[in-house]
């Protein structure tokens, strides 16, 4: 399987609201004026890294990883530039735009607009940097605004450089009004959509997240079953659910197809994020079994 929507990082250092986001221990963190749990309490020291994402994979049979970035982690391009170098096979990553000319990123698999948290919301406005990602090769990780508020000006882009490949993340926020709009992009050929975040949208429903099951059904009947891919948002959800859970309650669905969750789980995420030769990952017997 392959993980379309994930977070690491080395040392958290963030902003939400104009306040710092910054590690506390024991996988808490200040969160502008509040203390949240961020990651998994045994995460003790507030790093996000690699190997312990790595060992998470294997334990959940996740071949592959694409990670992300936000505006609260802080930027982790120096981070994830080294990560790329040493994890060439099983890991792809993305660098943050922030607002201001991109410096180099040939270093990087994609880049990652965090839209809704964009002073100018106005994608149109950011043309620069789907430019650059047409010029590099690089896809564009977006995590739109609620609803339909960013979708005409993304439209725009997409039309304006229809060879660069969109992924739309949080599966269109699919817990707001107008998100099918989101999802409705995705009938453009290089466009796509991944669940990085459903099951903290489904939280209070919680597992197995029959809602979530039905969304994806929506949504695959808007832009196809090929279109879509899963996404964990490790390791913030895994404070509510184990990685595992962030999948097979898909797996588990009668109401999708084999088919369906193939290419849900692998083969569009594959092709879209161009991995190679990813390892087969076997099933693991934990201590309660």
């Amino acid at each position: 399987m392959i993980d379309a929507h994930l977070h690491l990082w080395n040392q958290q250092k963030g902003r939400v609201g104009g306040l710092p986001v910054y590690s506390l221990g024991g996988g808490r963190s200040m969160f502008g004026n509040e203390v949240r749990q961020m990651m998994p309490a045994y995460m003790t020291d507030g790093v996000n890294s690699v190997e312990r994402l790595l060992a998470n994979m294997d334990f959940a049979q996740v071949a592959g990883a694409v990670v992300t970035q936000e505006y609260i982690d802080g930027n982790q391009d120096a981070y994830l530039k080294q990560v790329r170098r040493e994890h060439p096979v099983r890991i792809r990553v993305s660098a943050l735009y922030e607002e201001k000319p991109l410096q180099d990123v040939s270093w990087a698999d994609g880049i990652k607009i965090c839209a809704g948290r964009l002073a100018e919301q106005d994608l149109t406005k950011h043309d620069s940097v789907f430019a650059e990602a047409a010029k590099k090769d690089n896809f564009i990780g977006i995590d739109l605004a609620d609803g339909d508020a960013q979708v005409a000006s993304l439209r725009e882009m997409i039309q304006q450089y229809p060879d660069v490949r969109v992924a739309i993340g949080h599966f269109g926020m699919v817990t707001t009004k107008g998100w099918q709009e989101q999802i409705r992009l995705a009938q453009h050929k290089n466009v796509f959509v991944e669940s990085g975040g459903i099951t903290w949208l489904f939280n209070s429903e919680f597992y197995p997240y029959p809602s979530a099951v039905k969304a994806i059904l929506e949504a695959r009947d808007i832009c196809g079953m090929e279109k879509l891919m899963w996404g964990s948002d490790y390791p913030r959800t895994m404070t509510a659910i184990t990685y595992r859970m962030s999948w097979d309650f898909v797996q588990k669905s009668p109401l999708l197809t084999d088919e369906e969750k193939q290419l849900f789980f692998h083969e569009n995420a594959e092709r879209f994020y161009r991995f190679e030769n990813l390892p087969d990952m076997p099933y693991i017997y934990h201590m309660a079994e």
